[in-house]
């Protein structure tokens, strides 16, 4: 470069600064880290509140984070599995190979992180999951116990918990212990009813009863069949993993053919106040595992909020109802930070060895791998039972009604039956 040149150049860049305009050359190294979460489909309810944590997150993030002694400005990609696990594994490749990201975060069902840590695993980019009961996720990817995964890690509770729960709660009311079991043919539907690792065993030592018609179809337009045989078999507790289209089309035709039963517990689908609110008068008694609540005693390592202080800033920011799966979301990025904030470089290894040694306290409650759950790829989070009824300040409110699974998240309430026409 010639003198005339520097001269120049350097002339340039202090014009360049002078309008709050620093030249390229002077910015912070960029840091990405990808998210993949269904934001359209039938389990887009799953990610509704992504982007809202995400702009949060850039609030977080608006300094930058130092990794290994330097400075990133960061910068977070969210791809839409549209709900479908092809498309998921598709922009979770582009992700890591055209956007290079550090870290890849994933939530919501099977069919969005199953296919995503499995890209993740095959190109040995660390990734973080969550919202899947952790048996899907991991034998739902062939996981072997002696092994695990070396660069898929998840956080999240386990079949365990929720059989746990929705027992604990029909312990409560008087039944004749019959359960009908809505079991569709996806990961979550096929874990839940497989007869070593999901509902049936544990359900026969108690001496619940049950009926399982068979897998069925996502978006299927006819529960009749099944309708039948929980009216044959006299049952009075309804229970599986339906997405929230399939619960309206199965609990209407249900009211229709004059099926009443006493109980309803259903995952997945009665997650959501959306989803509550479709159903109408429908939704009033129904059960659901809850997750995450503004009831639950843990504050954010990032933004040092409460689960209810954040609760209420997503209210207040949305003009929504609170919805679970932001808790979630939430603690991702607040492991991503702290392990990459611990992270020797950005290389790929140094970032896994990071989330590898996570121990933090979220606003899901604590997150550490190895020896917080069954495998060291496993870190489980509390589990508790609520039951939707008229609220206050919504038309539908979910109160936790029974809680001997987590005893650190308070109860608001009774588990009571649903009401007979």
């Amino acid at each position: 470069m010639t003198q005339i040149d520097r001269r120049q150049f350097t002339q340039a860049a202090a014009a360049l600064a002078a309008l709050g305009m620093a030249p390229r050359a002077f910015a912070a190294d960029v840091l990405k880290i990808g998210y993949v979460s269904p934001q359209t489909g039938p389990l887009a309810p799953f990610g509704e509140a992504d982007k809202w944590v995400i702009e949060q997150m850039k609030s977080a993030f608006k300094d930058g984070i130092t990794v290994g002694g330097r400075k990133y400005e960061v910068q977070i990609v969210l791809k839409d599995s549209q709900s479908n696990p092809n498309r998921a594994g598709e922009v979770a490749n582009d992700l890591i190979l055209k956007d290079k990201v550090a870290l890849v975060l994933t939530a919501g069902t099977p069919e969005t992180a199953n296919p995503v840590s499995d890209a993740c695993e095959l190109n040995e980019v660390p990734c973080v999951s969550s919202v899947v009961p952790w048996q899907p996720w991991f034998f739902g990817r062939k996981g072997d116990p002696a092994k695990g995964f070396n660069w898929t890690y998840h956080m999240f509770w386990g079949l365990e918990d929720v059989i746990a729960n929705f027992t604990n709660g029909w312990k409560q009311v008087q039944t004749n212990k019959k359960v009908g079991g809505l079991f569709p043919n996806d990961g979550d539907g096929n874990a839940w009813g497989d007869k070593e690792l999901g509902f049936p065993k544990p359900l026969s030592s108690m001496g619940f009863t049950l009926t399982d018609p068979g897998r069925f179809q996502n978006g299927t337009q006819d529960f009749s069949a099944q309708i039948a045989a929980f009216k044959r078999d006299g049952v009075e507790i309804v229970t599986g993993v339906v997405i929230p289209p399939d619960a309206k089309t199965f609990l209407t035709q249900a009211r229709q053919q004059g099926f009443r039963p006493k109980v309803i517990t259903l995952g997945k689908a009665l997650l959501f106040p959306g989803a509550i609110e479709a159903l109408g008068d429908l939704g009033d008694g129904l059960t659901t595992e809850v997750w995450w609540s503004p009831s639950h005693p843990f504050t954010s390592s990032l933004t040092k909020q409460s689960a209810k202080a954040l609760a209420e800033s997503y209210e207040s920011g949305t003009k929504k109802q609170w919805t679970q799966p932001i808790g979630f979301a939430h603690a991702l990025f607040e492991v991503a930070a702290d392990a990459l904030s611990r992270a020797k470089s950005t290389k790929p290894a140094d970032v896994r060895d990071a989330v590898v040694a996570t121990s933090i306290n979220t606003v899901v409650g604590p997150v550490k791998w190895g020896g917080q759950g069954p495998f060291k790829n496993v870190s489980k989070t509390p589990l508790v039972l609520g039951q939707w009824g008229k609220g206050q300040k919504y038309k539908y409110e979910l109160t936790i009604v029974n809680n001997e699974a987590a005893p650190s998240i308070p109860v608001g309430g009774k588990i009571r039956l649903i009401a007979a026409a």
